[in-house]
């Protein structure tokens, strides 16, 4: 590895030196089309050699198609034109035949994707599959030689026992690994180009710092130019120097990060900068959106030019002194206690204290030891069967009208612990009463009445939605169990209310779930929760599979939604961020155990467990990057 490291650092050396006589990527006037419409216009980039460059934007932009046109990988039917240039090949990518392009890809330009599990070949072993990159590019005279370079790339990042990873096949790893192991592959021929597309929007928060950290250690170490695709903006500030953004197939603004992303020109970058970022709210404590972003400042560099700025929004935006003096009232009782000043304005709708009080002998949730331990198959004759212990006697409560955070990683017990609320599982042993009905041991007809009054809003609405049914039939199906009592006209009637409540049209109730877009399908999944006035509502990463600018939408509706009606609110997400906004206080779950609970604010201010403060350091923040690059 002490070869191949100190060759990389030489190429880098000599790239850095040529960087300004020679690009590494030219693209001009690229064009991507379909028979009917054209999906990317007129993108240019020009990148130096080992520059490190952001791509932008939202579902359905045009990033993804740019990459794959630059790979020459395009589906059937969707052609090309323009220009698109690497160094170390002499002509037009765009017209270069497939056999130099597949000579190209793994060798001078490398992809790294998002999902590792599908871009893994599950019949093939993992340093196998790094050898075989190898072997291809004929960079190794035999197999033998392949799989100890395999063995030394795996080492190179950061996989605990290479060699016994070598030997693991892909469902053995966990995600962090198996991203790794792509990234492996990427860099096992030293490309001086690599594409990164989304590579850490399916991983737990510390996995996503510990490969976005690998990722910059191993560009910056080998010279590699870094083309990094994600619709997250706080890793595009963590991890590239130059930006570009992208807007229904055209690049709408660029520049280098902390000019785009502290002094927007172009609407739709202030837009995307004011939805992802959670510190900020407007004046009603809502989450700002594209639509109104138009009051939003930006993080400055500068903090005096941000509070000059900030100053100017609210003169022009003519903010009743009134409405501020509350929300400084508001913030200063809420940290009277600690004598702190908060930096933040209050970020979410909170529960009237008297009525937090009233209902305080009666809470619309109590969970108290509980646990819950899987069987797993024999693996001897001779030996007891395994066990896992899922949830390890875990207690809480939840006040009625209360906003409760779950956190934790992969593997906590989160979704042990939402099945066993929702009626589900059973436990093991142990107590768990949602609404005033016990879990634990109850028939059929019992948890119908608790599935009433607790309703799931799933992580991907397409997948819990059925194509073949209307909206309308989707948001009624609750209604339609045993004991209810509603014609046919009264379920029309609230269906049509409950449209107009989650901010959809009437008429969207005779279409069917793929004629929306991913936030209207969440919409709709929202709509279907509420229709039975549930006392609960358990949301299992609703936002994390949208956009953040209908991921913004979505919590201020939840938000709204949850006061309106009353709601208790148990809200599930890997988002530390999304749980600091909407909920009122936390658990974090480790290994199937509450290692910490508290009021929000105090936890993440003051985490007292090391695996707390381990969660909060690993999450990315748009204003903490911007902040700490300044």
């Amino acid at each position: 590895m002490r070869t191949e490291t100190s060759s990389a650092s030489r190429r880098a050396t000599s790239a850095n030196a040529g960087a300004a006589d020679k690009l590494l990527l030219r693209v001009d006037d690229l064009n991507v089309r379909t028979p009917y419409r054209t999906l990317v216009s007129d993108f240019s980039l020009h990148m130096a050699h080992g520059e490190r460059i952001g791509l932008i934007g939202e579902s359905g932009s045009g990033k993804s198609m740019t990459t794959t046109a630059l790979l020459g990988l395009l589906p059937n039917g969707v052609t090309a034109d323009g220009s698109v240039e690497i160094d170390g090949y002499a002509g037009d990518l765009l017209d270069a035949p497939e056999s130099d392009l597949m000579k190209l890809r793994g060798r001078n330009m490398a992809m790294v994707f998002q999902e590792p599990l599908t871009a893994l070949n599950p019949l093939m072993r993992a340093g196998a599959q790094v050898a075989e990159i190898i072997l291809q590019h004929k960079l190794a005279p035999n197999k033998a030689e392949a799989n100890r370079r395999a063995v030394e790339m795996l080492d190179a990042v950061h996989l605990p026992d290479p060699a016994q990873a070598a030997r693991a096949y892909p469902h053995q790893l966990s995600g962090g690994q198996r991203q790794r192991v792509m990234l492996a592959m990427a860099l096992a021929n030293d490309p001086s180009l690599l594409l990164c597309d989304e590579p850490t929007t399916a991983l737990d928060v510390t996995v996503q710092r510990q490969v976005l950290d690998l990722i910059l250690e191993l560009v910056r170490e080998r010279g590699t130019g870094l083309l990094f695709i994600t619709h997250d903006l706080a890793v595009v500030a963590n991890m590239c120097t130059r930006v570009l953004v992208m807007n229904e197939g055209v690049v709408v603004e660029e520049g280098t990060t902390e000019d785009v992303f502290t002094r927007p020109q172009h609407p739709y970058t202030r837009g995307l900068l004011a939805a992802s970022d959670l510190d900020a709210v407007d004046a009603n404590g809502r989450l700002f959106t594209v639509a109104t972003a138009q009051a939003y400042v930006p993080p400055a560099a500068d903090a005096a030019e941000g509070a000059d700025a900030a100053e100017a929004a609210e003169a022009a935006q003519g903010t009743e002194p009134g409405a501020e003096l509350a929300h400084a009232e508001s913030a200063v009782a809420e940290h009277a206690a600690t004598g702190e000043a908060d930096p933040h304005p209050p970020v979410a709708p909170q529960a009237d204290g008297a009525a937090r009080a009233e209902h305080a002998a009666e809470p619309a949730m109590r969970v108290t030891d509980l646990v819950r331990t899987y069987t797993r198959g024999r693996t001897s004759l001779f030996k007891p069967a395994p066990e896992v212990r899922a949830l390890k006697g875990i207690s809480f409560e939840v006040p009625r009208g209360g906003r409760l955070g779950v956190v934790g990683e992969s593997g906590s017990g989160k979704s042990t612990l939402l099945r066993i609320l929702a009626g589900l599982d059973q436990p093991t042993s142990g107590s768990a009463v949602v609404a005033g009905n016990e879990v634990n041991g109850a028939k059929e007809a019992q948890l119908r009445e608790l599935r009433q009054n607790l309703q799931i809003v799933f992580q991907d609405p397409m997948g819990s939605l059925d194509p073949r049914m209307t909206v309308e039939q989707i948001i009624s199906e609750p209604l339609l169990v045993p004991g209810r009592g509603e014609s046919a006209a009264d379920r029309k009637r609230m269906v049509a209310e409950m449209l107009e409540a989650v901010g959809l049209p009437a008429s969207s109730a005779a279409r069917f779930p793929h004629q929306f877009s991913g936030g209207q399908r969440q919409r709709i999944s929202i709509a279907r929760a509420l229709i039975c006035r549930p006392q609960v509502v358990v949301a299992d990463e609703p936002v994390s599979a949208l956009d953040v600018s209908v991921r913004a939408q979505v919590l201020n509706l939840l938000a709204d939604l949850v006061d309106e009606y009353g709601l208790t609110l148990v809200f599930v997400s890997h988002d530390l961020n999304v749980v600091r906004y909407l909920c009122d206080s936390v658990i974090v779950m480790q290994s199937g155990e509450i290692v910490e609970a508290g009021e929000t604010e105090s936890v993440y201010r003051d985490p007292q467990h090391p695996y707390t403060k381990r969660l909060i350091d690993s999450s990315l923040t748009l204003r903490q990057e911007l902040t700490a690059s300044a």
